[in-house]
């Protein structure tokens, strides 16, 4: 769980370690909602706090939806809105979290207008163009330039697992160019075509490096699917303005 420090931003990727939660959840489960020992999971994110160096945590109980939540209120403590898959703020101190289990974490900032989201982007996300969603609901909220917004896609499932044996009726023909080999595709380049289509220059987007299914230092949903009832725990994408 390493914390990234630069121009104003706490910006982390947790992973599994450093958590207290035990058996299925071992490690760092950060989800209220996965069936994990409540007083393990506020335990959990007390530790995620104390990385992230803030007082107030807000996140969301994730639908795959596309709604996203402007969060311009001075909070005092932590806060989880329900139905929401992104959160977009200009408070300072206050960290914006979403949680994943093979989903992209995806976190944007304009150091310009001083204004950041964090969203959670699954491949029902990307046929809902989620990120596209977020980069214009920045420009409403804060007149961001999509131009300035920087954007990092957090450890999430790769073109090595993400098989789609129904793609036809899944994915959006538009997808299928980036299709690796039979029946798989990159999702990580997926989040980038789009992030470009509405302005976020490729030069200021950050590919992850690690696939979640593959690595068992991440939750996968995917892999415990594979290998049981799908029961995982969830680590994050979080992202703080100092």
């Amino acid at each position: 769980m390493d914390l990234l420090v630069q121009n104003g931003l706490n910006i982390l990727f947790s992973d599994r370690s450093g958590g207290v939660s035990s058996g299925t959840f071992s490690g760092m489960n950060l989800s209220r909602f996965v069936g994990d020992s409540a007083a393990d999971v506020e335990t959990n994110r007390q530790l995620l706090k104390n990385k992230l160096r803030t007082n107030v945590l807000v996140s969301s109980e994730q639908i795959h939806g596309d709604r996203i939540l402007l969060v311009d209120d001075e909070l005092k403590q932590d806060h989880e809105a329900d139905g929401y898959d992104g959160l977009i703020t200009r408070q300072k101190h206050i960290a914006i979290m979403v949680q994943l289990a093979d989903c992209q974490g995806v976190l944007l900032h304009d150091p310009t207008t001083e204004t950041v989201a964090a969203v959670h982007c699954g491949w029902r996300g990307n046929v809902a163009n989620i990120l596209g969603t977020s980069v214009r609901q920045m420009k409403i909220f804060a007149n961001s330039k999509a131009s300035d917004i920087h954007a990092w896609i957090s450890p999430s499932l790769g073109p090595c697992c993400a098989e789609f044996i129904h793609y036809k009726k899944e994915l959006p023909q538009e997808f299928w160019q980036f299709q690796t080999r039979d029946h798989y595709f990159d999702l990580w380049q997926i989040s980038k075509w789009q992030l470009n289509e509405v302005g976020v220059p490729e030069s200021q987007i950050t590919l992850p490096s690690a696939c979640t299914c593959c690595s068992e230092h991440y939750f996968s949903y995917r892999r415990a699917k594979k290998l049981g009832d799908g029961v995982t725990g969830r680590h994050c994408a979080a992202i703080m303005l100092r």
